[in-house]
């Protein structure tokens, strides 16, 4: 059989997938899952401020009229996504990583005092001795229904993915309240967390190599060529 990708994400991110993945001949639908909506924050003094800790593009794209009074400040991005983000806003971009933002604040140099602009559901990190954080909640994501992708996912050959692990519960919730059998779906991970995330009962769970976009699309265009290649249930870890 071959799949049918059904990508979940919200907007902008969702275009830059369906761009992707069409680009590489991949049969795909989009419907935004959620919708990312600004949070209000209060701004740190930027003098005790040495650095922006970024895990999202969304925090720049929804960081709001704050972030203009943090331009001068070097930003630590978690992949090359958010580092463009942030550099068509203005900042210069200090370190870009590729396995998650704990890798990043890692490999910070102390003594060193960051920002974190966070998304209200967002990965905890333990900095290195010598580094410290504080933390603001910029963006929030807020749930959309999935009845529109009903059709799609009841045919079933839906290569589902998915890139946080909000979106894996509430996808996981909304099949179960719109009755699509979970039996009948495959999903493609971005990661462990966020396949754990979607829980279990479905057709077979598989997991991104790496945490970025290239390496899920990578993985779905493996599994549409070769589906039989990687037995039902099994998982690849990063």
């Amino acid at each position: 059989m071959s799949f049918h990708l059904l990508a979940l994400r919200p907007q902008p991110g969702l275009d830059a997938t369906l761009d992707n993945a069409s680009g590489m001949g991949l049969a795909i639908t989009g419907l935004a899952l959620s919708e990312i909506r600004a949070v209000a924050w209060d701004r740190p003094d930027p003098a005790g401020i040495e650095g922006l800790l970024i895990g999202s593009a969304n925090a720049i794209l929804h960081g709001g009229e704050n972030l203009a009074h943090l331009t001068a400040k070097p930003v630590y991005a978690v992949g090359e996504a958010t580092a463009a983000a942030a550099r068509a806003a203005g900042f210069t971009v200090a370190m870009t990583g590729s396995g998650g933002l704990q890798g990043v604040l890692d490999a910070i140099v102390p003594p060193c005092h960051l920002l974190r602009i966070a998304g209200e559901e967002h990965v905890p990190l333990t900095p290195p001795e010598g580094v410290t954080f504080a933390e603001v909640i910029a963006y929030r994501s807020v749930s959309l229904p999935l009845d529109p992708a009903t059709p799609l996912l009841a045919e079933g050959n839906a290569l589902v993915l998915l890139h946080s692990a909000a979106t894996a519960r509430h996808f996981a919730e909304e099949c179960d309240r719109l009755g699509v059998p979970r039996a009948r779906i495959t999903l493609a991970a971005l990661g462990p967390r966020i396949a754990a995330a979607a829980g279990a009962g479905w057709a077979a769970v598989h997991i991104a190599p790496q945490p970025d976009e290239a390496a899920v699309l990578q993985l779905a265009f493996d599994l549409c060529g070769e589906p039989r290649s990687i037995p039902p249930g099994s998982s690849r870890q990063p």
